[in-house]
Order: C-alpha cells, then sequence, then structure tokens
C-alpha cells in the first residue's frame, strides 16, 4: 500500500469514526483543539502532523488504538539473560 493509500484510508476511518459518534467536523476540530480546515485535510487524505493525529484520536477517545499499531515488545526470559538485565540502547548494524 502506497503512502497516499494509507492517507487516503486513515482520513476515511477518522471520518467514518467521526460520524459514528454523530460528531461534525467543527465539533471535532473543537474537541481535539485543531481548525476546522486541518480535520477536512485529514478527512481527504492530506499528511499532517504526528501531534496532531494524537489529537484527533485522544479527541474521539480511539488513542488506546495506538497500541496495536506500535505494540509493547516484551523481552524474552532469555535475552533478559543475555544482556544480564540491561535493556539495548543501540543497533550494531551487523547480523551475527
Amino acid at each position: 500500500m502506497s503512502d497516499l493509500a494509507v492517507l487516503e484510508t486513515f482520513g476515511k476511518r477518522i471520518k467514518e469514526s467521526r460520524l459514528r459518534k454523530n460528531l461534525t467536523q467543527r465539533e471535532l476540530a473543537v474537541r481535539a483543539g485543531v481548525s476546522l480546515f486541518t480535520i477536512n485535510q485529514i478527512e481527504n487524505g492530506k499528511s499532517v502532523s504526528f501531534s496532531i493525529i494524537i489529537a484527533i484520536l485522544r479527541a474521539l477517545k480511539m488513542l488506546d488504538n495506538m497500541e496495536m499499531l506500535i505494540p509493547e515488545i516484551k523481552i524474552s526470559p532469555i535475552e533478559l539473560l543475555k544482556f544480564r538485565g540491561e535493556t539495548r540502547k543501540r543497533a550494531t548494524g551487523k547480523r551475527k
């Protein structure tokens, strides 16, 4: 899926969520603290900053869905022993 297709799909889903909650674009804009133009841009598949996306998801009470986008990575007990309880801070770029 291209970047443009992802933006269009995201905008469509935001619009569907807004309509399901019976909110106008103006009401969502006020709740999210963004302009009406910004809501219109998002729903039409235009790119916006991630902080605006967070504000809109929060206003729609959908911020918990971010967990599915980037789930927390659990460290296995074996990896924990391998790193002696420390978490990785850098990648070497080399495969072993």
